[in-house]
């Protein structure tokens, strides 16, 4: 449970989050895109790219949670914008004169490669916001999870959940194990940092931290965390696997 100070913390950065900002949201719904390309922007997206473009029904269970328990907790049950997760990040960097977290949906993060050019700074995040609400209009949450899957960078030089399976993995995405899912989740936070072939040891930390929130939200046990994380972070294969061809 939030302590008490905490609480009021984060009530007093949502009323000044909501004052500050009432005027220009007014302004920025009229000006921003309607959302209605979003779908065809993400098509484009992965056909410059190569990359595999998923549908709902492509995108693993089990990696949907690992992607909602480390990135996004509350992706279910908000409108592209967390608000407790916002304000919260606000309060942690105004406490800590800093900009430490971002406070980013998925839903956000896909807006922002899909119409902000993967920037996110300054005025860009508040458009971002706005679009995010307008996104959650076009697309259903299975949609918007599928999309982002489909073109987030997931390693160095590497897009897309599918591509990562086969260069990690040397397997198609539905056939991964759990401990393989989660390393996919985790990579996404910094890809350079943690992709596995560049740093097993920084890409076998960070999916022992997803499977941790994924214990938290009660999506896995202790005992299935526990056997995930003695898998190996890479698979090396002489022979490739045809369905990666």
């Amino acid at each position: 449970m939030m302590a008490p100070v905490a609480a009021r913390r984060l009530v007093i950065a949502l009323l000044v989050f909501a004052v500050v900002l009432a005027p220009s949201v007014a302004t920025l719904w009229i000006s921003t895109p309607s959302a209605s390309d979003v779908r065809a922007r993400v098509v484009d997206f992965t056909e410059h790219y190569g990359v595999v473009l998923l549908g709902p029904g492509d995108v693993p269970s089990l990696l949907a949670k690992a992607v909602v328990a480390t990135e996004d907790e509350r992706f279910y049950t908000h409108h592209g914008i967390d608000t407790i997760g916002l304000a919260r990040a606000l309060t942690y960097d105004a406490s800590n004169r800093c900009l430490c977290q971002g406070g980013s949906t998925i839903t956000e993060q896909l807006v922002k490669d899909m119409y902000l050019s993967g920037s996110d700074r300054g005025y860009n995040k508040m458009v971002d916001a706005i679009l995010a609400l307008k996104v959650e209009g076009v697309l259903t949450k299975q949609e918007i999870m599928a999309d982002y899957l489909s073109e987030i960078t997931t390693g160095l030089g590497r897009r897309g959940v599918s591509a990562a399976a086969c260069a990690y993995f040397q397997a198609p995405l539905p056939s991964l194990t759990l401990g393989q899912y989660a390393l996919l989740a985790g990579v996404t936070q910094a890809p350079s940092l943690y992709d596995p072939t560049v740093d097993p040891e920084a890409a076998e930390q960070r999916r022992s931290e997803v499977l941790a929130a994924m214990i938290s939200e009660r999506y896995i046990t202790p005992a299935e965390a526990l056997a995930a994380n003695a898998e190996p972070v890479l698979v090396t294969s002489t022979q490739p696997n045809p369905a990666c061809a």
